[in-house]
């Protein structure tokens, strides 16, 4: 089984040791990624705001691989408060229209550089 390293510059850059994405023959791995631009700047305002460009970075991210936003099987969501729970679900909901993938969503402590939201996804090649 091969492993490959996913990187794109149309989403935001890994801020440590890590990789964007790895993927395998058959799936995809994503880093979880938070609302920073692919310009490495924090977007900041509501979970509204920062949820669109976290997903619209998982979408990139599964393009450079290969794969999509349809090939997703399952979605972990850390929220720093659970209280943002509906704003983040409603923006979710415009990304994953039909047959949505299993997901879990964990309220944190703290995320990275503060975010209010962070996405990781596996999804198939």
């Amino acid at each position: 089984m091969s492993r490959t390293i996913v990187s794109t510059d149309q989403a935001a850059p890994a801020i440590g040791p890590y990789s964007q994405a790895v993927m395998t023959d058959t799936m995809v791995y994503c880093s979880g990624q938070i609302p920073l631009t692919p310009a490495g700047q924090m977007v900041e305002g509501d979970v509204t705001a920062q949820t669109e460009q976290v997903l619209s970075n998982v979408k990139a991210v599964l393009a450079a691989a290969g794969s999509s936003l349809e090939k997703v099987v399952k979605v972990t969501v850390f929220l720093q408060d659970m209280n943002d729970f509906v704003a983040m679900n409603a923006v979710y909901g415009k990304y994953f229209t039909s047959n949505p993938p299993a997901r879990s969503t964990v309220q944190v402590a703290r995320l990275p550089r503060d975010a209010k939201v962070e996405i990781e996804v596996t999804a198939l090649r």
